[in-house]
């Protein structure tokens, strides 16, 4: 069983940062490939980013390309995804997710999500 726990959202203005951590229970973190989803109000949850147990392959949605970043700290079972020129359209909750395979597939387990608000 793995428990992630996301944090860092809040309400920030149009073209701001913010740096999203969750943080993985269990001793196979740096065994699991990462990845971050989000929701906005009355849509589906969709992709954002994801990143292997290595790191060396990566993901991206193309809306978020060039603006958002995933990286990971195994020693600290940690995933990160800092999100630069932030838009009103990237309101929603972002959530974390793990897989239990090295490299991304249909996520496994889900983290409760954190809140972001992009105010124009």
């Amino acid at each position: 069983q793995v428990q992630l726990v996301e944090s860092g959202g809040g309400l920030v203005q149009a073209g701001d940062s913010l740096r999203l951590s969750c943080v993985a229970s269990g001793r196979t973190f740096s065994m699991y490939a990462m990845g971050w989803f989000r929701q906005a109000p009355g849509k589906e949850r969709e992709f954002v980013a994801a990143i292997s147990w290595s790191g060396r392959s990566i993901e991206y949605v193309d809306f978020v390309k060039g603006r958002f970043t995933i990286s990971r700290e195994n020693a600290k079972n940690t995933v990160y995804l800092q999100m630069n020129s932030l838009k009103p359209e990237d309101t929603a909750v972002y959530y974390c997710a793990a897989v239990q395979t090295p490299y991304w597939g249909p996520p496994r387990y889900w983290g409760q999500g954190t809140q972001v608000t992009v105010s124009s």
